[in-house]
């Protein structure tokens, strides 16, 4: 069993900034953000299926809703500004910490089709996990989703998380009974995973195209 007693907790998550070598995560503020995310999330309504809100009709009701996000209780959330283009793209959060026992969830993630499946998307959790586990001294980082949500338990999995299970009947999402799938990584465990991440994340892994040469699974597999 680990030894705790000199466990002091982790401090609450406050807006930051991360810069990463090819995305820069910033403070979501609707007069700097809404405007470029609602033209890049724009005729995309899939996008919203699996979260708790949208879709949004009009630009206006969308950006009433960012306007709400910098003070909800116990979100952080982060614009995911990609270097190459300057253009707000999406967002995640750092949501329900609890600081005294050191546990903290990633999620409320909305990336816009121009970041999904990208360098950019990865990085973006990347340099929340480092900030979480290296700057915070967090000892559990949690990832949750609808257990029908095939797309987010994948991805889950690909950045090194950790299956738990199945809660049933967990929430009532617009009108819905979810079920949700749990995942975590521990703080025992990122140090292997932040260096997946830097090998797959390092410039020579992409050719000229900015398609990777090896995958981040085959950087996993080596720890």
């Amino acid at each position: 069993m680990q030894n705790l007693n000199d466990w002091k907790g982790a401090p609450a998550p406050a807006p930051v900034t991360l810069q990463g070598r090819y995305v820069t995560l910033e403070p979501l503020d609707a007069a700097k953000h809404a405007a470029a995310i609602w033209q890049a999330i724009q005729g995309h309504d899939e996008l919203w299926a699996w979260l708790p809100e949208g879709p949004f009709a009009t630009e206006a009701e969308f950006t009433a809703s960012v306007e709400k996000k910098p003070n909800a209780p116990g979100y952080v959330f982060l614009a995911i500004v990609p270097k190459a283009s300057g253009q707000p793209s999406g967002w995640a959060s750092l949501m329900r910490p609890d600081p005294a026992n050191g546990v903290i969830e990633v999620g409320y993630i909305l990336y816009s089709p121009v970041l999904q499946r990208t360098r950019e998307a990865t990085e973006a959790m990347y340099l929340m996990m480092r900030h979480v586990f290296d700057e915070l001294s967090y000892r559990r980082y949690e990832w949750k989703c609808n257990a029908l949500n095939e797309p987010s338990r994948k991805a889950a999995a690909r950045l090194g998380f950790t299956f738990e299970g199945i809660f049933r009947q967990h929430m009532v999402v617009k009108g819905q009974n979810r079920d949700t799938a749990w995942f975590s990584m521990l703080d025992s465990e990122w140090p292997a995973r932040k260096r997946a991440f830097e090998a797959w994340l390092a410039p020579e892994n992409f050719d000229e195209a900015g398609k990777q040469i090896q995958s981040l699974d085959a950087f996993g597999s080596q720890r």
